[in-house]
């Protein structure tokens, strides 16, 4: 694997990749860092990243943007910034991915490979991840906490702001200060985002899908989100930029719909299956019971319960055909959160049909034969996530278990 000195010395400053962003016209050259601020003064360490879909350009615009008016105006930074970009070589072509969706690809048996050096550095999207993976992890080593990560993407179809979190605590306590809509649970149903493997070391860490991929307001909901992360991590004062202008840009867009959500269905398309969304969706668009919402194989796909769609995919590449949303009322947040302090979950293996999967007591198997009265809800309520081992069985992995709530116990937005 790359070092940090080798990296910089060869690819970060010989290589550079030519985006295009459709809503500019116009053409910028990155490298795998798009830029980086050392602070004057301690403070927390942010970790931005855009571009892990080649077809989504608008984060790498906006951060591009911001790292450039943070230095022309000269403006105090406590702690550190870093920007880096994804998958250059699909951001060039402007695809998905060129053989990998890069944003599947974390997991935590790939990882394991992955840190011990045991993969083939072969395919682009392998080579992509070692990169961005020696950049992360050379942060973690030199740079002081607490750490922040925000991946930046946008969606196929038209869409407002919104936040993707896995839901543990200190996620959802950070991710509310912003006034747009927060997803909880989507790391249910995906295999291997990055977010998810950041989330597993401990780390505050979630998503900001800005807008439509090719839209101008996209690049400019990513700039609010960038200043006001920079802001809520207490990075930047808000007193030093215009806070008030980017909070009301994307507070105005989700008037409708600034609550929780969780998702509660996801349509995977398979291989070689013929898919097609209904025309017309947008995000958090409201569906009912039986409604059409596309096709597969020539087949009507009909709703089954009411409720919001959520990234309708409207674009050749990727197999998520579209989630199902439903808000999640306030009692069972504070429910969950008040469960989760206590240690509720500690009892669960005195219930007959489950048990901790191993001595480290941070996942349960769950026989749903025996433990039939426990529904994927009431684990949620503990804050555990459930991956489907087979027919029978359900493995549940706690959120919490590995959240460094220790080293943002000094911050201003826990403590308030």
């Amino acid at each position: 694997m790359f070092g940090w000195n080798h990296y910089h010395q060869g690819y970060n400053c010989i290589t550079m990749t030519k985006v295009f962003s459709k809503a500019l016209n116009k053409t910028i050259e990155i490298s795998r860092i798009i830029g980086e601020i050392k602070g004057t003064q301690p403070g927390p360490t942010l970790i931005f990243t855009a571009g892990i879909h080649g077809n989504e350009p608008s984060g790498i615009f906006a951060l591009q943007k911001v790292i450039t008016e943070l230095k022309e105006k000269n403006i105090p930074i406590k702690g550190n910034i870093y920007a880096i970009s994804g998958n250059l070589p699909a951001l060039e072509k402007e695809t998905r991915f060129i053989k990998q969706d890069l944003n599947r690809m974390w997991t935590s048996e790939r990882m394991q490979k992955v840190t011990s050096g045991n993969i083939e550095k072969n395919g682009e999207e392998t080579i992509e991840q070692l990169n961005i993976y020696n950049v992360i992890n050379n942060i973690l080593k030199t740079d002081k906490g607490p750490f922040y990560f925000m991946d930046l993407h946008t969606t196929s179809s038209e869409t407002i702001p919104f936040l993707t979190v896995n839901d543990s605590l200190i996620n959802r306590k950070f991710t509310e200060q912003y006034p747009v809509p927060l997803i909880l649970g989507i790391e249910e149903y995906l295999d291997g985002p990055l977010l998810s493997y950041i989330n597993e070391l401990g780390y505050v860490a979630f998503g900001f899908e800005g807008g439509q991929h090719d839209s101008l307001s996209s690049i400019e909901n990513h700039v609010a989100f960038i200043y006001q992360s920079l802001v809520f991590t207490e990075s930047v004062s808000k007193e030093e930029i215009d806070f008030q202008c980017y909070y009301d840009l994307l507070a105005k867009t989700s008037v409708d719909s600034r609550n929780i959500y969780e998702i509660y269905y996801h349509y995977r398309i398979q291989e070689n299956e013929k898919f097609m969304m209904k025309p017309g969706f947008l995000n958090f668009q409201r569906i009912n019971k039986g409604q059409e919402l596309a096709e597969s194989n020539g087949e009507k796909i009909i709703a089954k319960k009411q409720g919001r769609i959520l990234m309708p995919q409207y674009q050749s590449q990727g197999d998520d055909g579209y989630f199902s949303i439903r808000k999640i009322p306030q009692v069972f947040l504070n429910l969950s959160s008040y469960f989760r302090k206590i240690r509720l979950d500690k009892i669960l293996p005195i219930m007959p049909g489950v048990s901790w999967l191993s001595d480290r007591k941070d996942t349960l198997i769950v026989n749903r034969k025996i433990a039939w009265l426990f529904a994927k809800q009431f684990f949620h309520l503990l804050g555990y996530r459930s991956k489907k081992l087979d027919k029978n069985y359900l493995v549940i992995k706690n959120r919490e278990a590995a959240s460094r709530k220790e080293e943002y116990e000094n911050v201003l937005w826990l403590r308030n």
